[in-house]
């Protein structure tokens, strides 16, 4: 019997390393002589106080709901993918290719062709590790972390090279055609009469991150291949024993998780840049780590992560422009948050199991 009921599990140990994280960093930002009060009274008016910091809030939400969702599905066959930062980038060439081949009409031709390019070339960069550790043993959290020097020499390469404009100094494609550009926040929302910013860069890909939310669940949890792919992760010699093939699974669970990387393209650099860039992917790759574990790798726990950590980016950018709190220490206070939900885990977790423990022998 698990000690630690479902709910306190996915509830209070978020919350109480939450709490350790903000407390540390309110120590920090006294100790640099500002006040901690008026530092959250600006991130969260920076954040959420207005539509244009929400805007900006759920484009960096978007990002991360892809990558979390990419780390999660491999996580439930037992794989740490921690690659969705170069899936990503090479996603992002994917979704480039396609939106400049073509002189797109309307964004609704182009975004469905755009979402296929940024998911083949996300699963083909997965597919190289994958089959490296499928076949060759090859451990997957070191092929895919190099890897992720692999993808950006590659984008470095073809857009210092081949991609980048005649005449133009900057490693970047041109702009995408106006046929492509993506409907924000702003254009959906004014349709039913609701103000929203027009310069937040929030866009349409916010709700196809929130489908991919729903998607996941029902793959993980409602199909036979998701049961497999969660069988195989809890015991791979009892997944063999039953007829599963551990080749199959680790391939289809890295080709879905580099794709929900790739697809992370349709919000930064279809919606956003409007171009390929370098760095378009700007480490939300490795963040999508942090949120999957702090969203206990459920589609759900994973959306409530990325809007957090959402707001800590957005926030957090506010803070360095307005007040005297140095941009380093914003990435600090983000670190602890990510220490302290994933890393140290088990220092919530324990005492909270004899709390519930002690309480439990104290009803009997």
């Amino acid at each position: 019997m698990e000690i630690l009921p479902k709910w306190a599990d996915a509830v209070l140990v978020p919350i109480f390393s939450l709490l350790i994280a903000f407390a540390l960093s309110a120590l920090v930002i006294i100790a640099i002589g500002e006040d901690p009060v008026a530092a959250v009274k600006m991130m969260v008016t920076g954040a959420v106080g207005s539509t244009y910091g929400w805007g900006y809030t759920l484009y960096y939400a978007t990002n991360f709901m892809f990558t979390g969702l990419a780390f999660a599905v491999a996580f439930h066959a037992a794989m740490f993918n921690i690659g969705a930062e170069g899936q990503a980038t090479l996603g992002g060439l994917g979704v480039a290719l396609v939106c400049l081949a073509v002189p797109w009409p309307h964004w609704a031709l182009a975004l469905p062709a755009a979402m296929v390019g940024g998911a083949l070339f996300g699963a083909a960069f997965a597919a190289i590790p994958a089959w490296l550790q499928a076949k060759r043993g090859s451990h997957i959290v070191i092929t895919t972390i190099m890897f992720n020097f692999i993808s950006a020499s590659i984008l470095n390469f073809l857009l210092v090279n081949m991609l980048r404009p005649k005449g133009s100094m900057d490693p970047a494609t041109a702009k995408f055609p106006a046929g492509t550009n993506l409907p924000t926040l702003h254009d959906i929302l004014g349709v039913f009469g609701i103000p929203f910013s027009r310069a937040a860069p929030a866009n349409i890909a916010f709700f196809i991150a929130l489908l991919a939310c729903v998607l996941v669940w029902l793959l993980i949890w409602r199909t036979r291949i998701g049961y497999q792919i969660r069988a195989f992760g809890k015991s791979e010699s009892a997944a063999v024993y039953a007829g599963i093939s551990p080749v199959k699974i680790i391939m289809v669970a890295m080709l879905i998780s580099g794709a929900l990387a790739g697809l992370m393209a349709i919000n930064n650099v279809m919606g956003e840049a409007e171009r390929l860039v370098l760095n378009s992917v700007e480490g939300a790759g490795f963040i999508g780590i942090a949120v999957a574990l702090m969203g206990r790798n459920h589609p759900f726990g994973i959306f409530l992560a990325a809007i957090l950590f959402g707001f800590l980016y957005q926030g957090g950018a506010e803070l360095a422009l307005w007040t005297n709190i140095p941009r380093e220490l914003i990435v600090v206070i983000q670190a602890l948050v990510i220490l302290f939900t994933g890393a140290l885990d088990n220092m919530v977790r324990m005492p909270l199991e004899r709390i519930f423990l002690a309480f439990r022998r104290g009803k009997a």
